[in-house]
C-alpha cells in the first residue's frame, strides 16, 4: 500500500517504513506528525481524493532535523569584474513513515 500526499509544496509517493526528507517541520525528534493532506491512497482498491481522501491520514516519527550539504552559487558577468559567490543550505525535516490510514 502507498499514498501520494502533499508537503512543503510538493507531493511524494510514500509506503510504510520509506524514510523521506521533507521541507523543515517545525517539529522536534523522536515526535510524531500526521500527514492530512493525502491526495490519493493506493491498496487492494485506489481512492482518488477531490482534492483530498476524506478521512485518510499517514502517520511519521521525525528521525532528524538537519541541513544539508552546502550548495555554491556562483554568478558571474564576463568581462565585467562582476562576481557573487554564495552559499546555501537548506534546512529538512528526516521522516520515517509509520503507518496510512485510509
Amino acid at each position: 500500500m502507498f499514498a501520494i500526499i502533499r508537503t512543503g509544496g510538493k507531493q511524494l509517493r510514500v509506503s510504510e517504513g520509506q524514510e523521506i526528507f521533507v521541507e523543515k517541520l517545525p517539529i522536534n525528534p523522536e515526535q510524531n506528525y500526521e500527514f492530512k493532506e493525502v491526495l490519493a491512497v493506493y491498496g487492494e482498491k485506489s481512492i482518488l481524493g477531490q482534492p483530498y481522501v476524506e478521512g485518510a491520514k499517514v502517520q511519521a516519527q521525525v528521525i532528524k532535523n538537519d541541513r544539508a550539504k552546502k550548495i555554491i552559487v556562483f554568478k558571474y558577468k564576463r568581462r565585467k569584474k562582476y562576481r557573487c559567490k554564495q552559499g546555501h543550505r537548506q534546512a529538512y525535516t528526516k521522516l520515517l513513515i509509520t503507518k496510512i490510514i485510509a
